[in-house]
């Protein structure tokens, strides 16, 4: 009796997971890749969605089978089946009918309304689903990519995020703001070379970007190359002279490569913008040391 136990669990975690994948395979066909123009061709549906479901149920497979060594055999060989039925469902299903042209863009206008609050509720994953049904009506556009991707930041799927700012290369070589994007995981994930490499792309695209060269410094203050991050975070304070961000973190690079005239400049300037910063007599002190 206490061998079927194990057994039953297995197969009930299973019908949750086939419960709650056969609920999103609407949305998972609604992405029509035969309407992609040429340069489209990475798939975006397999490689945003596909790849997704197959980590999910490779999860549960070898959690399950490190769980229950007995029957690790038969639940592997039970996940490629269920894996492979899934997509063979999932390819079954109809795309929805296509709306007239002048309905159109009602219709994503209403979606994106739909996306905000979903995301006020912190509803992720029901925007996520409303993300990909507007990339199935209008695969053109590039804006659903990008909330699409910045969602998947924003949960730490850093996997999904990376590969649709890439997706958003392909459709738009330059676009600095995918550049930025996958800045940010590569930094996020401790690969700051590679960090580094994107943020340089995305300001030889547009270079009015302050904010851009702000998170530069930070890469290349903590690479420990000091003397590019103070470069970087004076193009940032040319942009923005003002902000409070920046003049503190150049405040805090000058001050530990010891460049007593740049750490006044920043000091004075903070002092004026931001008066109350609790950090002002810190920084003052070790001014007055340099």
């Amino acid at each position: 009796m206490l061998n079927i136990i194990p057994l039953i669990l297995i197969f009930v975690s299973l019908a949750v997971i086939i419960t709650i994948t056969v609920r999103k395979f609407p949305a998972l066909a609604s992405l029509d890749v035969g309407n992609i123009p040429a340069e489209k061709e990475a798939r975006i549906k397999e490689r945003i969605l596909s790849s997704r479901l197959k980590r999910t149920i490779l999860k549960w497979q070898n959690r399950l089978a490190k769980a229950y060594n007995p029957a690790a055999a038969a639940v592997n060989n039970f996940f490629k089946w269920l894996y492979k039925r899934l997509l063979d469902l999932k390819e079954g299903y109809k795309t929805p009918e296509p709306i007239e042209p002048e309905d159109l863009g009602k219709k994503i206008l209403i979606l994106f309304e739909e996306v905000e609050g979903l995301k006020r509720q912190n509803d992720l994953a029901a925007a996520e689903k409303k993300l990909i049904e507007i990339i199935s009506l209008d695969p053109k556009n590039i804006k659903p990519f990008k909330e699409l991707a910045k969602l998947y930041f924003e949960r730490k799927d850093l996997q999904e995020a990376k590969q649709t700012f890439e997706h958003i290369l392909k459709l738009h070589e330059g676009d600095e703001e995918a550049f930025e994007g996958l800045a940010q995981i590569a930094s996020n994930s401790g690969d700051l070379e590679s960090a580094r490499e994107e943020y340089l792309k995305s300001l030889g695209f547009d270079n009015q970007r302050s904010h851009t060269y702000y998170n530069l410094a930070l890469v290349y203050e903590e690479m420990n190359n000091l003397k590019e991050g103070l470069k970087a975070i004076k193009q940032a304070l040319s942009l923005e002279p003002a902000n409070p961000r920046y003049l503190d973190t150049g405040l805090r690079i000058s001050i530990i490569i010891k460049d007593k005239e740049f750490a006044l400049e920043c000091f004075e300037a903070l002092n004026n913008s931001n008066p109350e910063n609790q950090k002002l007599a810190e920084f003052k002190e070790q001014i007055d040391l340099l």
